[in-house]
């Protein structure tokens, strides 16, 4: 099957602002999903509210657009009663960090089998511009004119802590390996978690000085290096992009499966 079999063509274009990186996010997951030759039916994807979660609108999958920050939370629920299903969860800073952030945690301490998409646009893009979880001390924002004074969440140690067993992070720059890396995150059975630092020109660019997408996606580039580059070792302050942690830990669905089978032949 073609990536452009899984695209709900009648609902493009897209509603998203010229040079969003959300887009190319969209292209990288249908790349993977085209590798791995998985069905549409054999796919629910699972959304919120914001910028990010109109994904879902643009995919020829099961899909559920529900409640801000509780993606996850439906999304267990369709993967505890079909487990065999495929679940993607994309999600922006509100939806994964701020309302939605208890279910987050809750989620990669299960270890339930879901990869999660956190696009990180460090904003609240589709209402108005609001700083976010992932913004960061002196951002530009609506809500702060004068500058932002909270410290950022780091989603990956976040992820790391709460027992997500594969935790990566990419960026819309750096498409190629960021469709590589969703292959490797649905392929995973348990939590897993992606990282994309996607561009948002219309607010956090223009707010901050960042000038356009270009520029932006400049940025990410020079900004990111592969974790255990001698870049990396060089200039700490350089964020890292790969797969941080991959590993192998009992799976939700399959010990739920266990204690039914237990209580069923007591």
């Amino acid at each position: 099957m073609a990536a452009k079999d899984y695209i709900r063509e009648r609902f493009f274009p897209h509603l998203w602002c010229p040079g969003c990186g959300h887009g190319t996010v969209l292209n990288a997951l249908l790349r993977a999903v085209e590798s791995l030759g998985i069905g549409k039916n054999e796919i629910v994807m699972v959304s919120g509210i914001g910028c990010s979660s109109r994904i879902s609108g643009y995919l020829d999958f099961h899909t559920l657009h529900t409640l801000h920050g509780r993606a996850l939370a439906f999304a267990t629920g369709v993967k505890l009663s079909r487990p065999e299903l495929n679940l993607i969860v994309p999600m922006g800073d509100g939806d994964a960090l701020a309302i939605g952030g208890n279910h987050f945690i809750h989620a990669a301490r299960r270890n339930i089998d879901i990869t999660a998409l956190v696009l990180n646009n460090r904003i609240y893009g589709m209402t108005g511009g609001q700083y976010s979880p992932l913004s960061g001390a002196g951002v530009l924002a609506t809500t702060a004119p004068y500058r932002n004074i909270d410290r950022s969440f780091d989603v990956i140690k976040i992820a790391e802590a709460a027992g997500a067993t594969f935790v990566a992070r990419s960026t819309t720059y750096h498409a190629r390996e960021l469709a590589k890396i969703i292959k490797q995150a649905i392929e995973h059975k348990g939590f897993s978690l992606v990282e994309v630092m996607s561009q948002c020109p219309t607010y956090f660019g223009r707010k901050n000085q960042q000038g356009g997408a270009l520029e932006m996606l400049q940025l990410f580039k020079e900004q990111t290096a592969s974790i255990g580059s001698k870049a990396m070792q060089e200039h700490p302050e350089i964020i890292g992009r790969g797969v941080f942690v991959n590993k192998k830990a009992p799976e939700y669905c399959q010990e739920y499966e266990a204690i039914v089978a237990r209580a069923t032949s007591a």
